[in-house]
């Protein structure tokens, strides 16, 4: 069972890395303790101090910082072969809400084992590091959408790197996706109202660049998409280092 968990690990750090077949026998080692949870449950609170670091295996979440007077920021969307919480391995106190975004199949491995594996295989440690790079990057470019783009742009940015984080895990289907998000959360991602993240959705499909469902999205014309937003991935990462 914990090797069939795994398997969305290690094909999401062989995005990024370049894993052997050591590094491939250690994630496949490891014991993960399974857990599903529903839409819109909370996996890790703030100021929670875990044993465990947290594995999506199936489904969506997101993490959110929310203000004294209930405002609430969402940080970063993770899909499945994220570990979202990695930093709380040398980070005793989580310092932001870790939920699920839709119906999730979560992993649980724990620090002293995350411990003792990245310490017999520095290779493993060196992707794990790597993947909490990319996920500084990642946090850069949601400050810039969110501080200097416009409300179309912004959607349009968020919708394209979605699609691109997919598609590198094989997740996609041409321009279609699965992300069961509400337009709350929505506007939670992109510091807009609900109002107003609507709008902006009748907008693009207005222009024929994307369609919606309650299930997901299907971006029609995704070379105008990535033109309206500025879109360069190369802060995604999406290919193996040296």
């Amino acid at each position: 069972m914990s090797a069939n968990l795994a398997s969305a690990l290690i094909t999401k750090l062989a995005v990024s890395n370049h894993l052997d077949g050591e590094d491939i026998r250690a994630i496949q080692s490891l014991r993960i303790r399974e857990r599903h949870l529903g839409a819109r449950e909370i996996i890790v609170a703030d100021g929670d101090r875990p044993g465990e670091c947290c594995l999506i295996v199936e489904g969506f979440a997101s993490r959110s910082k929310t203000t004294a007077d209930g405002e609430r920021q969402v940080l970063s969307l993770h899909i499945p072969g994220d570990i979202p919480d990695l930093q709380s391995l040398h980070l005793g106190i989580m310092d932001h809400d870790l939920v699920s975004l839709s119906p999730c199949t979560l992993g649980f491995i724990s620090h002293a084992e995350l411990t003792q594996v990245t310490a017999r295989h520095p290779h493993l440690a060196a992707a794990l590091w790597r993947e909490t790079l990319i996920d500084g990057s990642i946090f850069r470019e949601w400050i810039v959408n969110v501080g200097r783009r416009a409300a179309l742009q912004r959607m349009a940015h968020l919708l394209i790197e979605v699609h691109e984080r997919l598609e590198a895990i094989g997740r996609t289907r041409g321009g279609e996706f699965s992300l069961p998000i509400t337009q709350i959360d929505l506007g939670d991602c992109l510091g807009l109202s609900v109002v107003h993240t609507n709008r902006t959705l009748q907008a693009l499909r207005g222009e024929r660049l994307v369609e919606t469902d309650r299930s997901g999205f299907n971006l029609l014309d995704q070379e105008r998409l990535k033109e309206l937003a500025g879109f360069d991935r190369t802060y995604l990462h999406l290919t193996p280092s040296g």
